[in-house]
């Protein structure tokens, strides 16, 4: 029997990419839950959609749905069953998180409990991922990458409530034996991204020979660093996990923990001014920017984050394609489609 996967959050960034990726490589049916707000953008599906056929396209559904409230018995019913639950709806802005803190509470923690308690009454689950973030580890100090099992170190409410929703994922699996994975991921890119993100912004840059602001120390002699990952990587990451999932073993520790976690992390670490200036060359334009003290000046951000792929790795997954081309392909996709950069 044809599988059923529901991916909360569908219109968003990273998750229409894992929708794509989807419809690319499985005969699943998809079903996107979302409250499509200001991070969830019916027009990224259009756009996407716009290279498939009829058939393709049905299996797709989009259902407006705001997981802050539960999910009733009449929804329950009109949803159906699900094999697969890819709980990826967050809010995920650090600023607004500092302005909004209960805001991030309802979003990232109350929300995530509704969607467990839907998938609690799905007799036909076989793995329910919770799609977390590295900030939860807090800022990597040189030389340290954190893995999976690391202690938090939460330094903002949005990635505190992430840890929230995680640590719910965990409970769940403990008292009512839900099959769980949970994944973190960092500074994702690819097509289709929010103007206000730092790629996006570098490619509107170097086009129009403006500078960037490229965040750093105090001093202004270190940019920030990250391992960035396009976000069909991602996609590709969770399948391996869904596919994977029966032959996966894990050393249990710290007294027998379930719900295994793992690291989707990208290809190398890279600072940010290096970031700018890949970008900048698949532009065809010479970079102009200024070091300005991010860090310092905007709590809650931190310099450096860091996770170990390693378990992955280990396991038998990596990223397929590398970063340089992975930015070369989404800088000349956008200027391409030009309109995502103006949304």
């Amino acid at each position: 029997m044809k599988k059923k996967v529901l991916i909360t959050g569908g219109a968003g960034f990273i998750a229409h990419h894992t929708i794509l990726y989807l419809l690319k490589n499985t005969d699943w049916d998809i079903v996107s839950l979302d409250r499509l707000d200001y991070s969830g953008n019916l027009n990224r599906i259009s756009d996407m959609m716009n290279d498939f056929d009829a058939k393709e396209k049905k299996r797709l559904r989009v259902v407006h749905h705001d997981l802050r409230a539960e999910i009733n018995e009449m929804l329950f019913a009109d949803l159906g069953s699900f094999n697969f639950i890819l709980h990826m709806a967050a809010s995920s802005h650090v600023d607004r998180s500092i302005t909004e803190p209960l805001t991030f509470v309802y979003d990232n923690v109350v929300a995530t409990c509704n969607i467990l308690n839907f998938a609690r009454k799905n007799k036909n689950l076989e793995l329910f991922i919770y799609f977390s973030t590295d900030e939860v580890f807090g800022p990597a100090p040189n030389k340290i990458k954190y893995k999976e099992r690391d202690r938090y170190n939460s330094t903002n409410p949005y990635s505190a409530t992430k840890a929230g929703g995680e640590e719910l994922a965990v409970a769940f699996q403990n008292s009512y034996n839900l099959p769980i994975f949970i994944t973190h991921t960092m500074n994702v890119f690819g097509e289709r991204q929010h103007p206000e993100k730092f790629i996006p912004k570098c490619i509107i840059s170097a086009r129009d020979g403006f500078k960037i602001d490229i965040h750093s120390n105090k001093n202004k002699t270190v940019p920030g660093s990250r391992h960035y990952i396009h976000a069909s990587d991602v996609a590709d990451g969770c399948f391996f996990l869904i596919n994977n999932r029966k032959k996966i073993k894990i050393d249990n520790d710290f007294g027998g923990a379930k719900c295994p976690k793992f690291n989707l992390v990208g290809p190398v670490e890279l600072n940010n001014l290096a970031l700018a200036k890949l970008i900048a060359k698949s532009v065809g334009k010479k970079l102009k920017y200024k070091m300005v003290d991010f860090h310092t000046s905007r709590p809650g951000h931190d310099l450096r984050y860091a996770l170990s792929g390693e378990l992955m790795k280990k396991l038998g997954w990596v990223p397929k394609v590398s970063i340089e081309k992975r930015i070369d392909q989404v800088v000349r996709w956008t200027l391409k489609n030009k309109r995502w950069l103006k949304i």
